[in-house]
Parts: structure tokens; sequence; C-alpha cells
């Protein structure tokens, strides 16, 4: 195995996802050095992320989710200090953390994408509401982890939403999207390939923060329902949808839903996947008898290959 030199685990850091963030780098940390790796924790909440160089360290595995953590603000902070790290780049980063962008770019190569509108403060939320149909989601177009998302079934409820999400201040525009209840579904991308799909089946309504973290009753079908076509569109999108926003050969995970009639559409990308137990991307990769140090290893070895 390559000698990484001293390696930082970036975890823990200022957003909403702090605790999600510890838990994947604690994951992390432990696989790496189970492979000899000298890998160190580091929370830039606690240490000023220029200690990196002083303290000598030679690349970061980043596992900071959130603003700050994968927008590409790490990422051009890291890169202005010389230290090489895992994951996509600042402009990739910045994409692929706001939905909004996203969407127009993957519409705009016509790439399959739910309906949705950007809400505003002199928005006809009745005509909204008529357009996208019932029920809809309505969530902040650069959180993560399903902060902010709401699901709205009753008429006259979205405006009311709306204003709550103003008042928490959460980041990005705030979009309604129409509601798919053909199923959700998740692919992984690395080194611009596709790995196996999963079919999510969250127990309660819809894959929130609890279903994601919390519950150990939500289902995770892997391989998933696809029928072999299916899969393999599947696939073919998440690649084109990754490598869209700049994703390059690094690690990524790109969400769809599918609608009633069983067509696919592209929901958002994420460009820093947890890695905690509930995880998707260690999920598929084991599918394919990748077990998760030996993942840890090469998504580490990507950051000198870059």
């Amino acid at each position: 195995m390559q000698n990484f030199g001293k390696v930082a685990v970036l975890m823990g850091g200022f957003s909403s996802e702090r605790e999600i963030s510890l838990t994947s780098g604690n994951a992390i940390l432990k696989a790496l050095r189970e492979k000899g790796v000298d890998a160190h924790a580091f929370d830039p909440k606690e240490t000023p992320l220029s200690e990196l160089k002083t303290q000598g360290f030679q690349a970061a595995f980043n596992i900071l989710h959130g603003t700050y953590g994968e927008d590409g603000t790490v990422q051009g902070a890291l890169e202005a200090l010389g230290i090489l790290y895992t994951g996509c780049g600042v402009l990739a980063s910045a994409l692929g953390m706001d939905k909004y962008r996203c969407k127009l770019i993957w519409a705009a190569l016509g790439l399959p994408i739910p309906p949705f509108v950007v809400l505003h403060d002199d928005s006809d939320f009745a005509a909204v509401e008529a357009l996208l149909g019932l029920p809809m989601f309505v969530k902040p177009a650069a959180e993560g982890s399903s902060v902010g998302v709401y699901k709205i079934t009753q008429k006259g409820e979205l405006a009311q939403v709306y204003q709550q999400l103003r008042d928490q201040n959460l980041h990005g525009e705030i979009l309604a999207e129409q509601f798919m209840s053909g199923g959700e579904y998740t692919c992984g991308v690395f080194n611009q390939t596709a790995l196996p799909t999963i079919r999510i089946i969250p127990k309660n309504d819809f894959y929130d923060w609890e279903a994601k973290y919390l519950r150990d009753d939500t289902v995770y079908m892997c391989p998933s329902d696809l029928s072999k076509a299916d899969e393999a569109l599947m696939r073919e999108l998440a690649v084109k949808a990754f490598a869209a926003i700049g994703g390059g050969n690094t690690c990524g995970r790109v969400d769809f839903l599918k609608d009633a009639d069983g067509k696919l559409y592209i929901l958002e990308v994420n460009t820093l996947p947890g890695m905690t137990s509930h995880s998707l991307i260690p999920k598929a990769a084991k599918q394919m008898g990748i077990e998760f140090g030996d993942l840890c290893v090469s998504i580490l070895q990507n950051a000198f290959n870059k």
C-alpha cells in the first residue's frame, strides 16, 4: 500500500450536519488506522484549518458534511494550503451543494428532473399548488441530509411552510417539487463508474433525517428492484449527472425518484456521501465485494491521483 504520509480526517465542522460528520469521520479514522494509515482526527471547529500545514499533514480525508464542508469553501482553503484532499474540487462541490443550479444544468443537458418551482415572497402559492399537485415537497436548495424538507399534503399549506423555512434562515433558494410515488433510489459513482443501485424504503413518510440516521427499520434493497434496463439507465444517468457538475474521478452519489408510470428522474447529487453504518456508498461497494476499509483507502488514494 502507498505511504500516504500524515493524513487528517476532517470531521465535525460548523454545519447542521456536524454530528453525522463526526460519526462518519470516526468510522473512517478507525478503518484507515486498521489499514496502517497514519490518520488523525481533525475538527475545524476546534482547530484552525491552517494548523494542517503547521502540524505536517500531507493529505486530508474530507468528511465535513453540509455548509463549509462540501460547498467548495474548505476545498478552496485546502488548495490554498497545498493539502491534497479527497472528494470533488471547488466547482463541483459548490454546484453539488446547490440543488437549484444542479437542476438548471441537468435540464439544459436534457437529463430528466422532477418539475419544480422556485418560491419567493410574492409567489402565487395557490397557483404553485395547482401546478405541481399535492402532495409536494418543499426544501431549501443548499442544505443536506433532508434538513428543512417538508411534505405538503393540504391545500393552502404551502405559504405557511414557505414562511417557516424563510424564518429558519437556511441556505439557498426555497424549492417546491412535484411528488413522485414510484419509489426512492440512489446510485453511487466512483472513478466515473456507477455502483449498484439501491432502493430506499423508509417506514415513515419519506426518507428524512430520522430515516437516514436514527431508525433501523429503513429498508435498503441492494441490488434494487429495478429491471435490467432501468438499472442500466439509472447507472448511465448517475454517471452523466455527476460528470455534468465536474465530479471527475472522485466519489459521489446521485439520488433518483421514480414516478407512478415507472419513469426515472434525477433528484439531487451528493459530492461528499456519508460513511456511517447506515450510509449508502458503503452498502453499494459491499455488494461489489469491496469492504469498508478498502473503500476508504481507495477514496484516499484518489486524492493523490486527481
